[in-house]
């Protein structure tokens, strides 16, 4: 089959339909590499750490723990009187929001930008936390950070992933709207495009 000539950058002019572009496989690799890091990271962990247990990295900083969280973010809704009505309701939402970045993805995964990466790696996340809910019922966390006096909540990979991705969707928001603020490009003696 061929499609009509669509002209733009990184599209094909003529062939079968590339999937997204020329960059949405190196953006699903991202991905990929994210998922698999999550993990290998998790199964290192189930066979070195004992549940409750710890090793110090960075003494008072930085330790690799061994924790299970049924719950969300932060544990949150893990001590619920539901916990198997949570459990499925966070896949549930999990799977979609995960549709949705793969949508998305697929749409706009034409090239790199800060967006199509932060994308790639909220799949990941999205997908190696809810593999987790489902094979086992619960979420290995295992990276624990204290800041002064702050603990903050023990997480994985596949958060760290999402996180990330989050602040280079809020980093490309910020950025794009310094560009087109009218009273910024003044300010730079630029105007706005």
């Amino acid at each position: 089959m061929t499609w009509p000539k669509t002209g733009g950058s990184g599209s094909p002019t003529e062939g079968p339909r590339h999937w997204g572009g020329r960059r949405l496989p190196w953006l699903l690799g991202i991905s990929l590499l994210a998922f698999t890091a999550d993990r290998l990271s998790k199964i290192w962990v189930g066979s070195h750490v004992p549940m409750g247990g710890a090793i110090p990295i960075i003494p008072r900083v930085l330790r690799i723990t061994h924790w299970t969280n049924e719950g969300a973010a932060f544990s949150l809704f893990a001590d619920t009187a539901s916990p198997n009505a949570v459990r499925w309701m966070l896949i549930g939402v999990s799977l979609i929001a995960a549709v949705a970045v793969l949508v998305l993805l697929v749409r706009i995964g034409q090239r790199f930008t800060p967006v199509t990466v932060a994308l790639a790696l909220i799949l990941a996340g999205a997908l190696g936390n809810v593999h987790d809910r489902i094979r086992y019922g619960s979420v290995t966390d295992f990276i624990e950070v204290h800041i002064f006096s702050y603990h903050w909540p023990d997480f994985n990979v596949a958060d760290s992933s999402i996180v990330t991705g989050a602040c280079l969707l809020l980093l490309d928001s910020l950025l794009a709207k310094k560009h087109n603020d009218p009273a910024a490009a003044s300010k730079s003696g630029k105007a706005p495009s």
